[in-house]
């Protein structure tokens, strides 16, 4: 059976499609940073884009060559979604990268590199060791980046769900690989947030130079790949619609690309919603419509949600990742979603906030809640908190009070007021339900 050339194994991925200047802003300052050999974090809302951005970079010809030229061919992306593994183990993660690299040299049939790789995959395997395995990574970025002189960009989709199983040794290994490939290697972490507002700063202390203040915010709004997504979903459904309901959805959605998806396909699918004089409420009152909303609350912690509420809301990391601006929500949808939930009052289950917390940050909460309205010491909370150290002699006051600030931030309505975790000046902390 005659094999595809590059050309048609990209025509195969959707993204390929995507006219040559979609997010040409946002794609020129993530290359900025590959080029020094330094790696980035792409931010945005859930479904506001940012797979759709790496599949630009990986499967679409035109893109790379508006932003790289010819060169483009020295550079090699490397798609990962860690929402495959995200409590996988660090041997189990070392394994999924080699896949994940094995399988972007056999989609772009750079057939030689993969018969290398592969049998630096097989022979590693031989020995099932994760001492091996590392060093089989490594030999096969080696092989690539110094003999081969490629670039190697490996693309962490949806980086936060692996957030709460990451340890400082995931950081190291970045590091060792960046030492040896110099500035042909990098990595691009997707992500609802920055690392910095979700992990101790510890974990990643051997690879923060090549990462630190390194963040792209994905805006909400795209032109060229709205334009592109209309007439395409027009052009599939065989359908068109006018330009006034159009209109409509992108203030309705502010272009946000699955919001904006979603309710182009309704509207498709029922021409009678064209002539409603409330969409908003059509809208919200549709299943697929609810879970695209619910997503980008559950990437909220809740005093966030609760800044949504007030009048006036004014938060940072909203403005950044453009769900607010002058103070008013931008995303009209979703403000009159926001207006139908109700921040909780009091903590959830353990499980349920569990995905979105640290392990440090989890094991604190679980420590405060199996001792309700009892006051903690500290030298008690570093103990346990830390207990996993060989020694917590270097755990100062000021880190448990980092700790507790971040934790704060993520279960209180109002960090500054919090109800649950208090503190007992003088005496330590305690935990209220």
């Amino acid at each position: 059976m005659k094999q595809l050339n590059n050309q048609a194994i990209e025509l195969s991925h959707f993204e390929s499609l995507y006219p040559e200047d979609t997010r040409f802003n946002e794609i020129e300052k993530i290359l900025s940073y590959i080029k020094e050999g330094n790696s980035v974090q792409l931010i945005s809302l859930p479904g506001a884009g940012r797979l759709n951005l790496f599949g630009l970079l990986t499967y679409n010809t035109k893109v790379r060559l508006k932003h790289l030229g010819v060169n483009q061919k020295w550079f090699h992306f490397v798609y990962l979604n860690f929402s495959e593994v995200k409590e996988k183990s660090l041997n189990d993660i070392t394994k999924f990268i080699f896949i994940g690299l094995l399988d972007s040299l056999r989609e772009r049939k750079m057939t030689g590199d993969y018969e290398v790789i592969n049998k630096i995959f097989k022979d590693c395997l031989e020995f099932n060791e994760p001492l091996v395995i590392s060093s089989g990574l490594k030999k096969a970025i080696d092989f690539l980046a110094i003999e081969k002189e490629l670039t190697i960009v490996f693309l962490f989709d949806r980086f936060e769900t692996y957030v709460p199983s990451l340890t400082s040794e995931f950081f190291t290994n970045l590091k060792i690989i960046r030492n040896r490939a110099k500035y042909r290697f990098s990595c691009v972490f997707s992500l609802n947030r920055p690392l910095e507002d979700m992990i101790e700063p510890e974990l990643m202390a051997d690879f923060y130079e090549f990462i630190a203040g390194h963040i792209v915010y994905l805006p909400i709004f795209d032109k060229p790949g709205i334009d592109f997504r209309i007439s395409y979903l027009e052009k599939v459904k065989n359908k068109k619609l006018d330009k006034k309901t159009i209109n409509i959805i992108l203030d309705l959605t502010a272009g946000h690309g699955k919001l904006t998806r979603i309710c182009l396909e309704i509207a498709l699918n029922n021409p009678a919603i064209q002539q409603s004089n409330n969409l908003t409420d059509l809208f919200l009152s549709q299943k697929n419509v609810l879970g695209a909303l619910t997503e980008i609350s559950k990437a909220l912690n809740p005093s966030e949600l609760k800044i949504l509420q007030e009048k006036n809301p004014k938060n940072d990391h909203l403005e950044n990742i453009g769900l607010l601006k002058n103070n008013e929500i931008t995303i009209p949808l979703f403000a009159a979603f926001v207006k139908q939930i109700k921040t909780a009052k009091k903590i959830v289950s353990l499980a349920e906030i569990s995905e979105n917390l640290t392990s440090l940050e989890f094991k604190l909460l679980k420590f405060m809640i199996q001792n309700p309205d009892k006051i903690l010491q500290r030298e008690e909370i570093i103990s346990t908190v830390w207990g996993e150290m060989k020694t917590t002699q270097g755990v100062t006051d000021q880190a448990l009070d980092q700790l507790m600030s971040r934790l704060r931030k993520k279960i209180e309505d109002d960090p500054n007021s919090p109800i649950h975790l208090l503190t007992i000046k003088g005496r330590g902390f305690k935990f209220t339900s």
